[in-house]
């Protein structure tokens, strides 16, 4: 899969099937995605103009209970999920994890808002949305990790570090960083701060925010 990251914790896997997570910003007309997954219903993560950009009339919508009523003014194809639940498609399969934070309250586990674990052609991407390192999250198995590290609203670099040093994917993708949170320089401090066996992929740019 081809990816992209675009501002903030918006991400697109392109291959056999386009899917989107969290689109933000989106700044063309792609209508090309055959899922749209959300994290939450925060501004930066759940925006319904890149949503509308990206549609196409078979696009299928996955999104947390706290967006039901939202996704379901959008499309009738639609999962609407809670963390810890198993779900298989026709292309792919999903686990949702809890996305919390432990010492704020900018994302209360109480609203239950999640992550992503996604397998597809024999690859896992897990994208954890904007959360801590809880401890339910600590043993999960993925090749790729989309990690939050931009702090404040979510782990700051170190914890993101610290995190990926335990979880031991094969890559590592830092992401809500360098545009509402996070100075763009994050991006290489977290690669520098992640065990050298661990392939950190920049994909946050100044150039591109």
């Amino acid at each position: 899969m081809q990816i992209e990251v675009f501002t903030q914790s918006s991400i697109k896997l392109s291959g056999n099937k386009i899917i989107y997570f969290d689109p933000f910003k989106i700044d063309k007309n792609y209508y090309d995605a055959d899922y749209i997954f959300i994290t939450h219903n925060h501004y930066d993560h759940y925006d319904e103009a890149s949503i509308k950009k990206i549609m196409k009339d078979d696009t299928k919508i996955i999104a947390p209970r706290i967006l039901a009523e939202n996704i379901q003014k959008i499309t009738s194809n639609n999962i609407i999920v809670e963390p810890n639940e198993n779900h298989e498609l026709e292309d792919l399969t999903f686990k949702t994890t809890p996305a919390y934070n432990l010492n704020k309250d900018f994302h209360p586990k109480s609203a239950n808002y999640v992550g992503y674990l996604i397998t597809i052609s024999n690859t896992t991407y897990y994208i954890m949305g904007d959360t801590d390192a809880i401890e339910e999250n600590k043993d999960i198995v993925t090749d790729i990790c989309f990690i939050p590290i931009g702090g404040k609203y979510t782990m700051d670099v170190q914890e993101a570090a610290n995190y990926i040093n335990e979880l031991k994917p094969k890559i590592a993708i830092p992401i809500h960083y360098g545009s509402i949170v996070g100075d763009i320089s994050l991006g290489e401090e977290f690669k520098k701060l992640v065990n050298n066996e661990i392939k950190v992929d920049i994909y946050i740019e100044e150039d591109k925010i």
